[in-house]
This record gives C-alpha cells, structure tokens and sequence, in this order.
C-alpha cells in the first residue's frame, strides 16, 4: 500500500480538505491519528476533530514537522506567500501535492528553493460525495512512488488518473468545470418534465438518477458514449424525436464549445 507507515498533512482545511480526509478514513488508507490538518480558523479545525478525529493546529510549522506527505489545500493566491512561510521547515523526503488550481509544478518548485517532490492535482467537487474525478501530473523531482501516493489519496474520493502537466488546463475545462454543465443539463431535463406535468421532486430523482446510471454504464460497459445512445434509439420513436430537437439546437456543438472556453480561461488564469 503506497501510504502505509505515511502521515499525511493538510495545509488548509477547507471543503475538498475535508474530503479528502473522509475519503482517507473511509477507505482505511490512513487512521485519524496520522492526519494532519492547519487552518486560519479554530472553528473549522474544532469541526474537524470533532467530526473525523484528526489532529488539528493553526501552526502550518506543526504541519510540516509530523507529515511524510504535504497537502496545500488552500486558496491558489495564498499558496506563494504560504510557501514562502514553510520554506525553510521543508525536507527534501516529503512529497508535497497541491490542489490549488493554476499554480503550476514549477511554480511551487522554485518557492521551495530545494528538490521537493511536488505533484498537481486537479479534482472537482463531487469528491464531497466520494464519486470524484481527478487528475494528477508531476513536477521534475517527482518519482514513481509519489505517483502513486497521489493516485491513492485522490482514488479515495473517486477515480483518479496521471496526465501530462501541460493537458491539466483541458481537465479543469471538462471535470473540473464539468460538473456545472451538468448540472446546467439536469435542470433543463427537470424543467422540461416539470412542463410536461411531473412534480419538481420526482422529475429532480428521474432524471439524477437516468444521468447517474448512463455514466455508470459508460464506465462499466467501456462501450462508445454513441452505441449506448443507440441501444436506446428505435426507429420512429420517442427518443430519435427527442435527439433531432437536440441536433436542431446543436446541443453537441455547445458542449464543446463550452469545454474549450473553459479550457482557455483556465490557461489565462495559469497565466
């Protein structure tokens, strides 16, 4: 097992912290004893301990000193001056990971004026629910085993995947910003069904759970996203009327489109 014998330290303990940290108990790949957690706020970390039995300090040094591996959890404008803070308590034997969005491997890197291994993540928010989808890439001190050691914390909170640095801009544009769109397409089907009759509530349930379902069939089947579409089709039927309506609107188009705007922005953010 990648994290047996590993403390595990959050700088941050945040939403996605927090996560991660249930993910982690849950799948038994760490005890709460080996968890680390700092944050600004007492508040937060007095839920934390009282919720999941981490330990918990305002002091990031306290952080730096327990933890094999160093996750930034924080905001990406307080990573720099954060770094900065904990620069001179690194060791070169931990392995830091950062899920700060747009702060790059080398970034992080250079704040830390020494060999650190260093890997980027990019998860998104249905981590919170434990069905994440997450994308790893490492910096040039990073090695196999700290490959690893990511992929299973963040295969805690869902599925997890190692992709090139420079392809992280696209996976915020498709999982990272996914999950809007698909929010944005569940309320359409809602509102369409609603229009059609059906209660808010049960047309909210059918069609959550027709989306929950058509996934899963995609990643359990491996089968083509257009087979499975025509496994569903008959001719003449309901749903090719309902497929032409979304041609005719270029659903298809605007998906892509979208990806692509959020895949730019992510890069312009990147700077």
């Amino acid at each position: 097992m990648p994290l047996k014998g590993l403390k595990i330290g959050f700088l941050g303990g945040g939403s996605m912290g927090e996560a991660l940290l249930t993910g982690l108990i849950r799948a038994g790949l760490a005890a709460p004893p080996e968890l680390f957690v700092s944050d600004i706020s007492p508040a937060r970390l007095d839920l934390l301990r009282e919720k999941l039995g981490v330990n918990v300090t305002t002091q990031n040094h306290e952080v730096l000193h327990e933890a094999d591996v160093v996750i930034l959890a924080v905001k990406p404008n307080a990573v720099p001056p954060l770094l900065k803070n904990i620069a001179p308590a690194v060791r070169t034997c931990q392995t830091f990971i950062s899920i700060a969005a747009g702060i790059s491997t080398g970034l992080i890197e250079s704040c830390l004026a020494q060999p650190v291994p260093v890997v980027r993540a990019m998860p998104n928010t249905p981590c919170l629910v434990g069905e994440g989808a997450s994308a790893v890439s490492v910096g040039k001190y990073a090695g196999e085993k700290d490959v690893k050691i990511a992929l299973s914390i963040f295969s805690s909170t869902g599925k997890a995947v190692q992709v090139p640095e420079s392809l992280l801009d696209c996976v915020t544009g498709l999982s990272g910003s996914g999950p809007a769109f698909m929010y944005m397409i569940l309320e359409g089907f809602i509102d369409g069904a609603v229009r059609q009759g059906l209660s808010r509530d049960l047309a909210r349930f059918l069609a959550a759970q027709t989306m929950l379902g058509s996934a899963k069939m995609v990643l359990e089947t491996g089968e083509h996203p257009g087979k499975l579409k025509d496994m569903v089709t008959t001719p003449g039927g309901t749903t090719i009327a309902g497929l032409y309506a979304l041609e005719e609107g270029a659903l298809k188009a605007l998906l892509m489109k979208a990806v692509d705007a959020a895949t730019r922005r992510s890069r312009e953010l990147s700077g």
